[in-house]
């Protein structure tokens, strides 16, 4: 339930405690914020595909995917409209995992990834950044499977770790909802957000809302 008072009170704490980046303010919902329509999955058909500068593309099926090796993480979520949620839990797929456990071999060469979604949205960040662990590639929210609104039946997540400084963490435009590939490049390129002018790298602390 939205409690201004209860809302004022914990935004101050995150403050206090340096987990709030400048410029944001503490949401007790999870805003929907999106471009396009939210697809409809029939997951009978549905795959992931992994390419590019690799050693073997490969095209997994949900039931595939979900075989991979799982993880569950806390993070704080800090988005570019300047709303941030904190001590959300997900779960899913490290990149790094798949990559540590020999189930994808990428090419000394890749130095970046193309998030790929629905309707050929994209957005991009360095691979160093998607290996770390506060990437994930999301089934479930908060215990229970991802909404529609949220990017069922998968997304990418990318937010702060409290404690861990060593993490670089971008705003959470920077993980696709509704993702169906990762493209391994060995030169930057720009996603759809980017294009339209937003920050390549998106640091929340240093506030990189926008390229100007």
């Amino acid at each position: 339930m939205f409690n201004p008072f209860k809302r004022k009170e914990d935004e101050q704490k995150m403050k206090e405690s340096g987990r709030m980046p400048p410029g944001q303010s503490l949401t007790q919902r999870f805003p929907v914020l999106h471009y396009g329509p939210i697809p409809s999955v029939d997951l009978s058909t549905w795959t992931f595909k992994l390419w590019g500068l690799v050693e073997e593309p490969s095209t997994l099926t949900w039931e595939e995917f979900n075989q991979l090796p799982r993880t569950k993480i806390q993070m704080d979520l800090h988005c570019v409209t300047r709303w941030s949620m904190f001590d959300t839990e997900w779960e899913g797929v490290l990149v790094r995992s798949i990559i540590e456990k020999g189930l994808l071999k990428i090419k000394p060469e890749a130095k970046y990834v193309v998030q790929h979604a629905e309707y050929g949205y994209t957005t991009n960040l360095p691979l160093s950044v998607m290996m770390q662990d506060n990437f994930l590639l999301a089934t479930h929210y908060n215990g229970s499977p991802l909404t529609p609104e949220h990017g069922y039946p998968l997304r990418g997540v990318v937010g702060a770790i409290p404690g861990r400084d060593d993490l670089d963490t971008p705003y959470l435009w920077k993980g696709a909802k509704w993702i169906r590939g990762l493209e391994f490049l060995s030169e930057d390129r720009q996603g759809f957000w980017e294009q339209a002018g937003y920050h390549n790298d998106a640091d929340i602390w240093k506030e990189q809302r926008t390229q100007w």
